[in-house]
């Protein structure tokens, strides 16, 4: 299996992926663990000092001011991971926690926090054993890092609470631990509060979308590519010269995939025919504007996780001088609003690929085609509900799009009184992707009826093959009213799984 080894540098994105989704092993770096142990050493040194060093030998947050006996450290260890293991709600998905999970090891072994490396090393066992901790929907703000769902992770760490075992069942921590020969960790001196710390949830989430969006931008590219061939549209608004004047990058690339997704279309260039029409309606001729902002929204996005993927977030933090000094470095803002941003580029892509399938579907604007794409229109409703039910998708990406940033609630008797609510800002994230697919499905199911319409004109080779991949993998073509929901359960599927995409890259190559 994949391993991947965590130095005191940070980790990259795709090592976040291949941990969270496909079960990659994690090994500590001999410079991880010579830095593990030397900033050990300096937390060791203050925590025998008579003078309180915050996180060491102190309370936390609004309590800091209590100064704690070295006969209570380790009680206070452990009870700040206990009662900040307070999350309420549905679990949290296996991924976001083994991402999670596998970012606070990243900023552990950065030698910044103070943790010991036998605590990194039952980390990574953990990990490498498949044992998820039960993390709940609710209990981050935000900030002083994501507390209560790392609060979770690190009482398994300790052999309590609960968690999910390899094989999918839940059950106490400690037996789980038990059964993989992992020994429970005894937290010492400010290793109950280097677990908590960061803001490992919010950008674990972000990577994964980053990483799902990367996919869903291109699979938009091709089904707009598939509206315009079924709407009779022009293509010569793609040339690249037009883009070339207004130098968005993204923009350039959403119209060289459309692009080259209708090279050799019968069905492009028709607008001045029966019913002349100058331009087509913005969903159509703007198609590369709209998703070429979002593409350069998430050029932005990757740049702050990439970022925060070399940070070591933590409070206090060991400097290379000694020092422990307290910062806000755990302030989920940075993340909080690229997330938010991401799920306002979502809401836009998804509006204007159902303001696509709406023109398919209305016989006054679909230039011949026949009303909802039905068989016998009357006799048969076509396509009317699918619309619907992106429509409702559609409605609800827009909710999703409220940022999340702009609140803030205060907390921690004022201690904490201004916070990022980046955690939720993720959740609605994920949220978002997960709908913008089943959107996008829609526009393909509804797209690839119109193309195969419009009999007597071949559509591009690429769109065929999309066509014909999309049928064999039981995405049904058009014919009289049948149950709907598996057909349109199929073309999600067709998207989600990297199937449209893979298929008209048979013909185009590589698509950007």
């Amino acid at each position: 299996m994949h391993s991947v080894v965590v130095g005191t540098t940070g980790v990259t994105a795709h090592d976040v992926l291949a941990v969270a989704r496909a079960g990659a092993r994690v090994e500590l770096s001999e410079e991880a663990v010579a830095a593990l142990a030397a900033a050990r050493e300096i937390v060791d040194a203050l925590a025998a000092k008579p003078e309180p060093v915050y996180g060491v030998s102190t309370g936390f947050g609004a309590l800091a001011t209590r100064h704690i006996s070295p006969e209570l450290r380790a009680q206070l260890q452990r009870n700040i991971v206990r009662s900040h293991a307070a999350g309420m709600g549905p679990r949290v998905e296996r991924e976001v926690v083994r991402a999670l999970m596998f970012l606070r090891l990243k900023t552990v072994c950065s030698g910044h926090t103070g943790v010991r490396p036998e605590v990194a090393q039952t980390m990574a066992d953990v990990l490498n054993a498949g044992i998820t901790p039960v993390v709940h929907e609710y209990g981050s703000l935000g900030c002083s890092g994501d507390l209560a769902p790392l609060s979770h992770c690190a009482l398994a760490l300790m052999g309590e609470g609960d968690a999910e075992g390899p094989d999918g069942v839940v059950r106490p921590a400690g037996e789980l631990l038990r059964e993989a020969g992992i020994e429970p960790v005894e937290l010492r001196e400010k290793e109950g509060l280097a677990l908590l710390n960061g803001t490992d949830g919010m950008l674990g989430m972000l990577i994964m979308a980053l990483a799902d969006l990367d996919s869903l931008y291109t699979s938009a590219d091709i089904t707009a590519a598939l509206s315009l061939e079924g709407l009779l549209g022009t293509d010569k608004v793609l040339a690249p010269e037009l883009h070339a004047i207004r130098p968005h990058p993204g923009q350039a690339a959403s119209a060289a995939n459309m692009l080259a997704v209708l090279k050799g279309s019968q069905l492009t260039g028709h607008h001045m025919d029966d019913a002349p029409r100058v331009q087509d309606a913005y969903s159509v001729r703007c198609a590369p504007q709209v998703a070429g902002a979002g593409r350069d929204t998430l050029a932005h996005a990757r740049l702050v996780a990439e970022r925060e993927l070399a940070a070591a977030v933590d409070n206090p933090v060991v400097l290379p001088d000694g020092r422990v000094e307290s910062n806000g470095n755990f302030h989920g803002a940075p993340v909080a609003y690229v997330l938010d941003f991401l799920a306002i580029a979502v809401a836009d892509l998804g509006s204007i690929a159902e303001r696509r399938t709406d023109r398919l579907l209305d016989k006054n604007r679909s230039h011949g085609l026949p009303p909802f794409l039905a068989d016998d229109a009357g006799v048969d409703s076509g396509l009317m509900i699918a619309q619907y039910t992106q429509a409702a998708l559609v409605s609800e990406l827009k909710r999703l799009a409220v940022p999340a940033s702009a609140d803030s609630i205060p907390s921690s008797a004022m201690q904490e009184d201004h916070v990022s609510m980046g955690w939720s800002a993720a959740r609605k994230l994920r949220t978002a992707v997960d709908n913008l697919t089943r959107v996008i499905a829609v526009e393909l199911y509804a797209a690839a009826r119109a193309v195969e319409l419009r009999e007597g004109l071949e559509p591009a080779p690429a769109s065929r093959a999309v066509i014909e991949a999309a049928r064999a993998a039981g995405v049904g073509g058009p014919g009289p009213d049948r149950f709907l929901a598996p057909d349109l359960a199929a073309a999600d599927a067709f998207v989600r799984g990297g199937g449209l995409v893979a298929a008209a890259e048979t013909v185009t190559g590589p698509l950007r």
